[in-house]
């Protein structure tokens, strides 16, 4: 008797077979975690900017805008382009990011995601991500103008 030595060809095709069932699987929703990962990195980089939007609204009386990204503090961003648009003189506004298509997910390439605050100084999240998307972050609307 002949002691056997490697492996069959029904075998190799067999784990050819389950890598490329797994890897069907994996990677889309690596790249769903990785669009929920920027989304969440997003919401961070707004949120460090509430305290400075609230602190130029209590001292000049009106919301900032685009223009006054000096006194505000505004951080640049690898993956997208802050702004202040919609700026009203009551105080309300918001604080608007938008992804880049090019250096983000392309799950995110078209997605915003802004912090409202109304004239009463409540903040809101919301996003244009789709609603079944998973990839907006926790504490956003989803499926909303921004």
């Amino acid at each position: 008797m002949k002691k056997q030595q490697g492996f069959t060809l029904i075998e190799l095709m067999i784990v050819v077979a389950v890598i490329g069932v797994l890897s069907a699987i994996a990677i889309p929703q690596y790249q769903k975690y990785v669009a929920k990962a920027e989304g969440a990195a997003a919401l961070s980089t707004l949120t460090g900017l509430k305290t400075n939007a609230e602190a130029f609204t209590v001292e000049n009386g009106t919301f900032p805008k685009t223009a006054n990204y000096a006194e505000v503090g505004t951080p640049s961003s690898a993956l997208g382009v802050i702004s202040y648009p919609d700026t009203a003189a009551d105080g309300s506004g918001k604080i608007l990011f938008t992804f880049t298509s090019t250096k983000v997910s392309p799950l995110n390439s078209s997605v915003k995601i802004a912090l409202k605050r109304d004239t009463s100084g409540t903040w809101s999240c919301v996003s244009t991500a789709a609603a079944d998307s998973g990839i907006t972050p926790k504490g956003c609307d989803e499926g909303q103008k921004p």
